[in-house]
């Protein structure tokens, strides 16, 4: 019996970000993309999110190659974790790379994996997959798509993509490579579902040329604007309103220096001499002459805008009268901090200038009526919507049979749901591994849901600790229990509870004799502090013998 290919997502599916897909034909694994998610505002503590790739580890030897479609976070920012545990060559397009590059030299890796450079047109054969790249549009340059062809047939793969006909790098989707793909017969169309619950057309970056320039002319002081640190073509349009306007530019922030001086090494930024100027000179030049750039447009705390909400920022503060453009949207799940920062913002001060209010940035993403247009254009057999949350999924799936794709041939899954082809025939077949691995500081995959739990209850209701000093030889108590409690109730002012409180672990702690006391005392007092508070904290007990 002839092999199946076997699609597995293990990222990106029901949710934004971590995105990662798996094509396995035969004893041949071909990878796509390597992305992070950033955390939920319940996940306190967690740095950001990975795929759960665990079934992978069994099978290190069959990935013939990553491919990675474009620079972006949530398809790049788990690559360092990936290539500390596989062996295979990374396929990317010479921005895509450098991105990467800069990800790997940080991570110590560079010099131990093998990077290949790829451009949009190009053909690679990697294991039985014969992958062709074609160039979309998206709001980073160098964006592919791909079509892979299989044993079992064609697959399209769309990558992030958008239908801009006025690109500011200027190099349009390929349509004519779409064309001919259907031509030869699509077996499987697998396709961005972020804006699928967006009607119509996705406008073109070329209309933040003219948000910037409006914003740059009003404003009266500084500018100050916040964006991802991997948006290339947004720090080019950013420069380019410098130029118009007569301002100097400065990039602060590590991450987004480090990318800046790649793209300009690779050609995907140009910037005229003197143009961009060191953080210290920016800030003692007048106030209308200065553009400064940084990250921290999802309101994450630790970053710079974060820490300038805050006034917690170490080399420079918010003034009276500064401009801060949030070049952005805000990702599910993060519109709450993101809120919340712009409060901030103008509390300190400042005028902020976002989307919707000013289009100061646009999508990358397809709405519906392009989505259409790729479905007709590619013309499949079988329809697979990915990257994004299942109801963006479902409604990608409503448009694909609205344009005449049957209901048994179109597959919503989630992470983890292994999806197997033959030349005529898609079916669902078992489940592997496809949830959350939380990195936390150097930690990988230690943190797990109960102490997520934990955390969340530490957040909500504080924790209570019980000192217990017991005598080593008659096995009672000491001294009268010592309660310490933060984040529960103001103490000054609840010493009668903590009184009552105390009194209750002395009689818990007699009657235990020694033993399983500090479980009896932590039950007790958690049944006590809920019924006189519907609180509940944690409730630690120390045993300590004398």
């Amino acid at each position: 019996m002839a092999n199946k290919l076997r699609i597995i997502p293990i990222g990106g599916l029901g949710e934004v970000g971590k995105n990662m897909m798996a094509l396995e034909y035969g004893r041949n694994i071909l990878l796509i993309d390597t992305g992070l998610m950033f955390p939920e505002n319940d996940m306190l503590g967690i740095d950001y999110i990975i795929p759960d790739y665990t079934f992978l580890r069994d099978k290190g030897d069959l990935i013939r190659g990553i491919i990675v479609t474009h620079g972006h976070e949530d398809h790049t920012g788990a690559i360092k974790h990936v290539m500390e545990e596989f062996n295979a060559p990374i396929y990317a397009t010479p921005l895509t790379r450098g991105l990467l590059e800069v990800k790997l030299r940080e991570a110590k890796l560079l010099d131990k994996v093998t990077l290949n450079t790829v451009q949009a047109g190009d053909t690679v054969e990697i294991g039985p997959f014969k992958v062709e790249f074609y160039h979309v549009c998206h709001s980073i340059p160098d964006g592919v798509g791909l079509g892979i062809t299989t044993p079992v047939g064609l697959i399209v793969h769309s990558g992030d993509f958008k239908i801009d006909h006025t690109p500011v790098d200027g190099w349009v989707t390929d349509f004519s490579k779409l064309g001919e793909f259907a031509n030869r017969g699509v077996l499987a169309l697998l396709s961005d579902s972020t804006n699928s619950t967006k009607p119509g057309w996705t406008p073109s970056e070329a209309v933040i040329d003219g948000a910037l320039d409006r914003v740059f002319r009003e404003a009266p002081g500084r500018i100050i604007v916040a964006t991802f640190a991997s948006l290339i073509s947004r720090i080019q349009q950013v420069a380019n309103a410098c130029v118009r306007n007569n301002r100097k530019m400065t990039l602060v922030g590590t991450s987004m220096q480090e990318n800046a001086k790649m793209a300009q090494k690779l050609g995907y930024l140009e910037l005229p001499d003197g143009l961009f100027v060191p953080v210290d000179q920016a800030l003692g030049m007048p106030d209308k002459k200065v553009v400064i750039m940084t990250t921290g447009s999802q309101g994450e705390p630790s970053s710079i805008l974060g820490r300038l909400s805050w006034g917690r920022n170490r080399s420079f503060d918010l003034k009276e009268g500064d401009t801060v453009i949030l070049s952005s949207h805000p990702i599910p799940g993060n519109e709450e901090m993101v809120a919340r920062t712009i409060n901030r913002l103008f509390q300190r001060g400042a005028n902020v200038v976002y989307d919707p209010i000013v289009p100061v940035h646009v999508s990358g993403h397809a709405s519906a009526e392009e989505q259409k247009l790729l479905i007709n254009l590619v013309r499949p057999k079988f329809f697979m919507p990915i990257h994004g949350e299942l109801r963006q999924l479902h409604q990608h799936a409503a448009l694909a049979r609205e344009v005449g794709i049957p209901a048994e041939n179109i597959a919503v899954v989630e992470n983890g749901t292994v999806l197997e082809f033959t030349e005529d025939s898609m079916t669902i077949s078992e489940r592997v591994p496809g949830g959350y691995v939380y990195v936390d500081g150097t930690g990988v995959g230690d943190i797990g849901p109960e102490v997520m739990r934990e955390r969340e209850n530490l957040a909500r209701d504080g924790f209570v600790v019980v000192n217990l000093l017991v005598n080593s030889k008659t096995r009672k108590l000491a001294e009268k229990p010592l309660i310490l409690s933060k984040g529960f109730v103001f103490v000054r002012d609840s010493e009668e509870l903590f009184s009552a409180a105390a009194k209750k672990a002395e009689v818990v702690a007699f009657n235990a004799n020694g033993q399983g006391m500090a479980r009896a005392v932590e039950e007790k007092l958690s049944e006590f502090f809920y019924a006189e508070t519907k609180r509940r904290p944690m409730v630690f007990a120390l045993v300590n013998e004398v």
